[in-house]
C-alpha cells in the first residue's frame, strides 16, 4: 500500500509539472498565438551568422561611386521585381520589364498587366531607396497599409482580383486595407480577420528596433518575415509586401543597401524558402521546443536560412562589383563591339573613366580616350546611341548608363540567361491566401 501511495504521489508531482508547461490557446484578440516572436538569446550559430552579416555589409559599403550607386540601384531593383514575381509564380522578362520602364507596353492584356505589375512594384522600392517611403517603423501596421496600398494603387482592376479556389468565391482586393474575412495559405490557416489588428500590434512591439541590440535587430530580420507571413493580414500581396518591408528593415538598420537585394536569393531557393515558412507555421512539438505557441525551432532555422541567404546576395553583388573583375568584362564587351565597328577605339578608356569617377564633362574625353577632339566626339555619340553613356543635355556630364542588352555581359548570372526564359506569362486570378 505504501509503495503504491508512493507511486501515486509521484505520479502526481509529474502530472502538475507538465501542466505547468502545456501550452494554453491564447486569447482571441491576445496577439499571443505566434509567439515566440524571436528566437531565444545565446543561439551561438545563428549569431554568427548575424555577425557575418554585419561584417558583409560593412565591406560592402562605399565599393562603389556615390553617383553610380543610382545607376545600380535602378539595375537591382528591376532585378527585385523580377525574382520577387517569380516566388509569386508570375514571370516577367527582364526585357518586358524594360520596356515597362519606358512606358511601352504590349498590346496584349496579360502580358501588359505583368508589365504594370512590375513597374508598380519598381515604383514602390524606387521610394524606399530614396528615403520617400512612410517615416514609420516597417513593421508598424500603418506603414505596412502604405506599402500594400502603394503597390496596389498602380495595378490594373484584373490583379486586384482573388479566387478561393475551393468555392470559386471572389473577392476585391482593396488598396492599403486589412482582409474581412479568412484565408489558408496551404495547410496554415491564419488568424481571423477579428484578430488581425490584435496580432499586428504585437508584431510591432516585438519588433521595435529601440528595445533590441544590434544583433538582436538583425536576426529580427528573419523572424519578423515568417511572422508577417504567419498573420497574413492582406487578401492578397503578402508575398510582395512582406519582401518589401524586410528591404526596408535591413536599410533602417544599416544593413540594406539599394545594390543588392535578398530577393535573387530566395527566389533561386524558392522550395528551401516555402518549405521553411510553412515549418516556422507549425506549433511546438513538444516541451523542448521552446516555451511558445509555435515552434521555436523552426523559427531558429528559418532565421538562419534568412541570414545566410541575405550574406550570400551580398557577397554575390561584392563578387558582382569587383573592380578588376568588372573592368576586364567591360573591356571584352568593348573589345567586340570595336571590333564589329559599333564603338570606336577608345570607348573602353571612358567607361572605365566614368565608374570609378562618376559624371564625365566633355572637354575631358580627348585627354581621357588619347584621341584628338574630332575622334572624342565620335566616340561619344556611338556610347550615346548604344545609351551605355547618357546625358540630359547636348552640353551635360556624361554618365554611365547600364541599358538591358548589356547586362549579361556586364553582370552575368544577376538574372538567368535571357535565351533560356519562357516568354512573360500571366496568371490574372490568383488563389486566395496566396504568399
Amino acid at each position: 500500500m505504501a509503495a503504491a501511495k508512493k507511486a501515486a504521489q509521484v505520479a502526481a508531482y509529474v502530472s502538475a509539472q507538465k501542466s505547468k508547461t502545456r501550452l494554453k490557446n491564447p486569447g482571441s484578440l491576445s496577439g499571443d498565438g505566434m509567439t515566440p516572436m524571436l528566437p531565444p538569446e545565446g543561439k551561438v550559430a545563428l549569431e554568427d551568422r548575424a555577425f557575418d552579416l554585419i561584417r558583409e555589409a560593412g565591406a560592402f559599403a562605399g565599393q562603389v561611386h556615390p553617383d553610380n550607386q543610382l545607376l545600380l540601384g535602378g539595375l537591382v531593383r528591376s532585378m527585385n521585381c523580377y525574382y520577387s514575381n517569380l516566388i509569386e509564380g508570375h514571370h516577367t522578362h527582364p526585357r518586358d520589364i524594360d520596356s515597362a520602364l519606358g512606358r511601352d507596353y504590349a498590346r496584349q492584356p496579360e502580358k501588359r498587366n505583368l508589365q504594370l505589375e512590375a513597374e508598380a512594384h519598381i515604383h514602390l522600392q524606387g521610394l524606399i531607396d530614396e528615403g520617400k517611403d512612410l517615416q514609420l517603423a516597417p513593421t508598424s501596421a500603418e506603414y505596412l497599409r502604405w506599402l500594400h496600398r502603394e503597390f496596389c494603387d498602380h495595378l490594373p482592376k484584373e490583379l486586384l482580383v482573388v479566387e478561393n479556389p475551393h468555392t470559386g468565391e471572389r473577392k476585391t482586393v482593396v488598396p492599403g486595407e486589412f482582409r474581412v474575412g479568412g484565408v489558408a495559405v496551404g495547410a496554415h490557416l491564419p488568424p481571423s480577420a477579428t484578430e488581425v489588428a490584435a496580432y499586428l500590434k504585437r508584431f510591432e512591439e516585438a519588433y521595435d528596433t529601440s528595445k533590441l541590440s544590434r544583433v538582436r535587430q538583425v536576426i529580427a530580420l528573419g523572424a519578423a518575415h515568417h511572422r508577417f507571413a504567419w498573420i497574413h493580414p492582406f487578401y492578397d500581396g503578402n508575398g510582395r509586401v512582406v519582401r518589401l518591408m524586410s528591404h526596408a528593415m535591413m536599410l533602417r538598420t544599416g544593413l540594406g543597401s539599394s545594390m543588392w537585394s535578398v530577393a535573387r536569393g530566395l527566389a533561386r531557393s524558392v522550395e528551401r524558402y516555402k518549405e521553411l515558412l510553412a515549418a516556422a507555421d507549425q506549433r511546438r512539438y513538444n516541451d523542448y521546443d521552446g516555451r511558445g505557441v509555435l515552434s521555436e525551432r523552426a523559427l531558429v532555422e528559418f532565421c538562419a536560412y534568412f541570414l545566410e541567404t541575405a550574406t550570400d546576395q551580398m557577397k554575390f553583388m561584392s563578387k558582382l562589383l569587383d573592380p578588376a573583375g568588372l573592368m576586364a568584362r567591360i573591356e571584352a564587351w568593348c573589345t567586340r563591339e570595336v571590333e564589329a565597328k559599333k564603338l570606336e577605339r577608345g570607348s573602353f578608356e571612358l567607361l572605365r573613366e566614368a565608374w570609378f569617377m562618376g559624371p564625365v564633362s566633355r572637354a575631358r574625353v580627348p585627354a581621357i580616350a588619347h584621341v584628338k577632339e574630332r575622334q572624342a566626339r565620335e566616340i561619344v555619340s556611338r556610347l550615346l546611341s548604344r545609351r551605355v553613356l547618357i546625358a540630359e543635355t547636348p552640353r551635360a556630364l556624361l554618365q554611365l548608363n547600364c541599358p538591358i542588352d548589356v547586362i549579361e555581359s556586364w553582370f552575368p548570372g544577376l538574372y538567368p540567361p535571357f535565351s533560356r526564359m519562357p516568354e512573360t506569362g500571366a496568371k490574372v486570378l490568383p488563389s486566395m491566401g496566396m504568399m
